[in-house]
């Protein structure tokens, strides 16, 4: 998995190159090191295939099973934190801390990809700043998922999986085990998204 959220800048890239065919509003935030918002399932799938064929290496977006792997890191609590999580570690409305956990700031945006420390596996923001869709599509269990950490691409496929939690949300929301969705082809300004690279 990439270290840290796609970037204003990444993207940018690939509208330039023709690659991307969506050029995402940035809510006046700044654009650079910026997580990439406004951005839906479809347009990543326009990124990771554009990615792709520039590297000639095979870029995707992480099943639902590698992200919480990767976001977990070998830890056991409700985030890689340990059992609570403040917005001094992460990117979260912190008016709305995790159960038992102390309150913080609220931003109210998001900010530069890489602002707090990385988790065990040295990734950035598996936590907050924004959501990140994964390949799955919707199901609102686990029963029937496949046994080998693949995507999940049967259940309800107009809705994909997001993971992590954002600037926006509670921080309820940024636990390890919690699941949200929204429509592939929606944009707003809470998801953006990690790569993964098949070796």
């Amino acid at each position: 998995l990439s270290r840290t959220e796609v970037t204003f800048a990444e993207w940018d890239a690939c509208v330039n190159a023709g690659g991307c065919s969506h050029r995402p509003e940035d809510r006046g935030w700044g654009r650079g090191n910026q997580p990439v918002i406004n951005v839906s399932w479809n347009d990543a799938q326009e990124y990771v295939r554009w990615l792709s064929k520039r590297t000639g290496q095979t870029y995707r977006l992480p099943s639902e099973a590698e992200w919480e792997y990767a976001a977990r890191a070998g830890t056991t609590g409700r985030f890689h934190t340990g059992d609570c999580i403040t917005s001094a570690q992460a990117n979260f409305n912190g008016n709305y801390p995790p159960e038992g956990c102390p309150t913080g700031e609220y931003r109210e945006r998001t900010v530069p990809v890489g602002s707090f420390a990385p988790n065990a596996f040295g990734l950035y923001d598996m936590h907050g700043n924004v959501w990140e869709w994964v390949q799955d599509c919707w199901n609102d269990s686990y029963a029937g998922a496949p046994a080998n950490g693949s995507a999940w691409i049967a259940g309800d496929c107009a809705r994909a999986v997001l993971r992590g939690g954002s600037w926006s949300s509670d921080g309820w929301f940024l636990r390890f085990a919690y699941r949200h969705w929204n429509t592939r082809g929606n944009r707003v300004n809470s998801p953006g998204l990690r790569l993964a690279r098949s070796l």
